[in-house]
């Protein structure tokens, strides 16, 4: 996946970044665009007691809706844990002492839901690579938010660690079909297949959708590519998406909020830096009034993500509060009876018809929940299922 840049480091992290050598975990990439961002979210939940603690637990609820799974599809999330503890993690680099280590590990060496909640581990020698900021990094949920395609993701994760370098190095092309998920297809062996289908889409979704812009380079034996490497810079348009250190927003009374309400360090410094302290302590306040939630922290998360809660612009020409909140209620009901593939696909859809670059940051922020498109998403919904919106009219 990728390398924590160093001006997101506190404390002893900010230490000597040792130059010596970028380390490698690399991860199988049969995995779909929501296991892998399911396996970013787990590891960002564990990631403060990551070596100190043998487990971790997260509500299950809150997992899906972080990941975008519908909040009651047990089946998706056990199909894809399954798919975690499957998936194996191989590194091979040089220890503090220069001698080559070589290691293997599931990703998960173990995940179960009771009551509710998802608990799950990591193998004590993985955790330790898991945790060390030369080897491995935390994507950011911002950033990874804006991917729809698990090949892209992929390549993202393993090119961003290798941002302060400037290049991945070659990779044999066995390796980088391996990462991208497509070994053992004959059809991928042809470079030219793996050029037009994979790379290429791929590099354009990383350059448009993160905070690093990446091209590809190839090396050859005689008229046969044998290795690629990507060069790797950062994209200064997108460069807003990481956060920083952080340190302020420890001191701020929304992050202790954050916190009392159970959500890791790491993830409440996210949530500030994505959204703004005025966003978050409004959703706060509106969960925290709302009675009868059985999970506080998952009804936050799907506030944050913009599936519901307060809408604090009221756009010109739109219908009343009674009017518009009733549609809402309606669309959301819509959004959550579709299987997380479809709502991918309607979210896409719904981008792909927004010229407007102001109406498309504020779908990317509020998704359905969106201000500026309130209309737009009724005529959508209402093309998409007829009848939807019957009797919400002005």
């Amino acid at each position: 996946m990728d390398d924590i840049p160093r001006d997101q480091l506190t404390g002893a992290l900010r230490r000597g970044a040792v130059k010596k050598h970028v380390a490698a975990i690399h991860v199988s990439g049969k995995l779909t665009l929501l296991q892998r961002k399911l396996s970013n979210v787990l590891l960002l939940n564990a990631y403060d007691t990551l070596t100190s603690r043998p487990r971790h637990q997260i509500d299950a609820r809150t997992l899906c809706l972080m990941i975008g799974y519908n909040s009651n599809d047990m089946d998706t999330l056990k199909q894809s844990l399954r798919g975690l503890a499957e998936t194996i993690a191989e590194w091979d680099m040089l220890d503090e002492k220069g001698q080559q280590e070589w290691g293997v590990s599931s990703l998960l060496s173990y995940a179960k839901l009771k009551g509710g909640v998802c608990e799950y581990a990591y193998s004590p020698a993985l955790a330790e690579k898991l945790h060390d900021p030369k080897v491995f990094a935390l994507i950011n949920l911002n950033i990874q938010r804006r991917f729809t395609s698990g090949h892209a993701l992929a390549l993202y994760e393993n090119c961003y660690r290798f941002v302060r370098t400037g290049s991945t190095g070659w990779w044999p092309l066995d390796l980088f079909r391996r990462l991208m998920g497509v070994e053992g297809s004959a059809y991928y062996e042809i470079f030219k297949h793996l050029n037009a289908k994979i790379i290429k889409p791929a590099v354009a979704e990383v350059n448009r959708s993160s905070n690093i812009l990446v091209t590809p380079e190839t090396r050859k034996q005689g008229r046969v590519v044998t290795e690629i490497r990507f060069r790797i810079k950062e994209n200064p348009q997108l460069a807003i998406l990481d956060i920083d250190d952080g340190e302020g927003a420890r001191h701020g009374p929304v992050y202790g909020r954050l916190r009392a309400l159970g959500v890791s360090d790491r993830l409440a410094r996210q949530w500030l830096a994505s959204h703004g302290e005025e966003q978050v302590e409004a959703k706060l306040d509106y969960v925290e009034s709302r009675k009868n939630v059985k999970s506080k922290l998952g009804y936050l998360t799907a506030a944050l993500d913009g599936n519901f809660g307060t809408v604090e612009v009221e756009p010109a020409g739109q219908p009343q509060p009674n009017a518009r909140a009733e549609r809402l209620r309606r669309v959301l009901e819509a959004v959550k009876a579709r299987t997380p593939t479809q709502r991918d696909a309607d979210k896409r859809l719904f981008q792909s018809q927004l010229t407007d670059p102001t109406m498309r940051d504020d779908f990317d922020k509020h998704g359905w929940m969106s201000p500026l498109c309130m209309a737009r998403i009724a005529v959508f919904w209402e093309t998409l299922s007829p009848g939807l919106l019957d009797g919400t009219e002005d």
